[in-house]
C-alpha cells in the first residue's frame, strides 16, 4: 500500500511541476523550432549526454501520459537523424508505454477503470478475440489515443511481456514514418522549404500510413478467414 502511495504522489508531484515549469513548451512544433540550435550544439559536445536525456525525458513524458510524445518523436528526427532517432523513439516510446501500462495495472486501476471504464469493453472484446494481434492492430491503426491504449490494456488479461514486443513491433513503422519526418523538419531554413519534395513526401506518408495498415490488417485477416 505504501508503495503505491509513493508512485502516486510521485507521479502527481511529477505532472505539476511539468506545468508549473511550462516544460510543455518545448513539446510543440515552436519550440522544438526555437531551441533546435541550442540542442544541436548540445548534441555536438555531448553526443551521449543529449541522447541519454532525450531517452529518459521521452519515458517519463510517454509514462506519465503527458502531452509532447508527437513533437518528441519529430524532435528526435531533426536532432539525431533517422537512424539514431528511429532507434532511440522505438525503444523510448515502447518503454514508457509500457511503464504506463503497468502503474495503470497495479496503481491507479480504479482510476483508469473509472475514467474510461466504458471504452474498456471494446479492447476487452477485442483481446478476448484476437489476443495480441488486436493490440498490434491498435498500434498500427490507433482507433484510440496512444496513452489511452497504454492505460485500458493494463486493464485487460494480456500479459506484459506481450504487451512491450507487440507494442514496438507494431509501433516501428509508424514511428519510422514519424522521425523521417522529423528529419525533413530539422533541415528547414525558411518557409519556402515546407514546399521541399523530400518535405511533402515525409508528410504524404503521415497521412496515408493509416490507411495502408488498415487495409493490410483487413488483407491479412482476409487470408486467415480463408484458411
Amino acid at each position: 500500500m505504501k508503495k503505491k502511495v509513493s508512485i502516486v504522489v510521485f507521479i502527481v508531484v511529477a505532472i505539476i511541476l511539468f506545468f508549473v515549469f511550462d516544460l510543455q513548451q518545448w513539446l510543440t512544433l515552436e519550440g522544438l523550432n526555437a531551441g533546435q540550435a541550442k540542442f544541436q550544439a548540445w548534441l555536438s559536445d555531448y553526443p551521449v549526454l543529449v541522447s541519454a536525456a532525450y531517452f529518459v525525458l521521452y519515458v517519463i513524458v510517454t509514462a506519465l501520459s503527458l502531452p509532447g510524445a508527437t513533437i518528441m518523436t519529430l524532435a528526435g528526427g531533426a536532432l539525431f537523424g533517422l537512424a539514431w532517432g528511429l532507434l532511440l523513439v522505438s525503444f523510448a516510446s515502447t518503454l514508457g508505454a509500457t511503464l504506463a501500462f503497468l502503474v495503470a495495472r497495479y496503481v491507479l486501476r480504479d482510476t483508469v477503470q473509472g475514467r474510461f471504464g466504458e471504452r474498456l469493453t471494446a479492447i476487452n472484446k477485442g483481446v478476448e478475440k484476437e489476443g495480441g494481434f488486436y493490440l498490434f492492430t491498435l498500434r498500427l491503426v490507433p482507433v484510440f489515443p496512444f496513452f489511452l491504449i497504454n492505460l485500458l490494456m493494463g486493464l485487460t488479461p494480456i500479459k506484459a511481456w506481450t504487451f512491450y514486443w507487440v507494442s514496438q513491433t507494431g509501433m516501428f513503422a509508424g514511428t519510422l514514418v514519424y522521425v523521417n519526418a522529423g528529419t525533413q523538419l530539422g533541415q528547414l531554413e525558411s518557409l519556402s522549404g515546407i514546399l521541399s519534395p523530400s518535405l511533402l513526401i515525409s508528410f504524404t506518408l503521415l497521412g496515408l500510413f493509416p490507411l495502408v495498415a488498415k487495409k493490410g490488417l483487413a488483407f491479412v485477416r482476409s487470408r486467415q478467414a480463408v484458411a
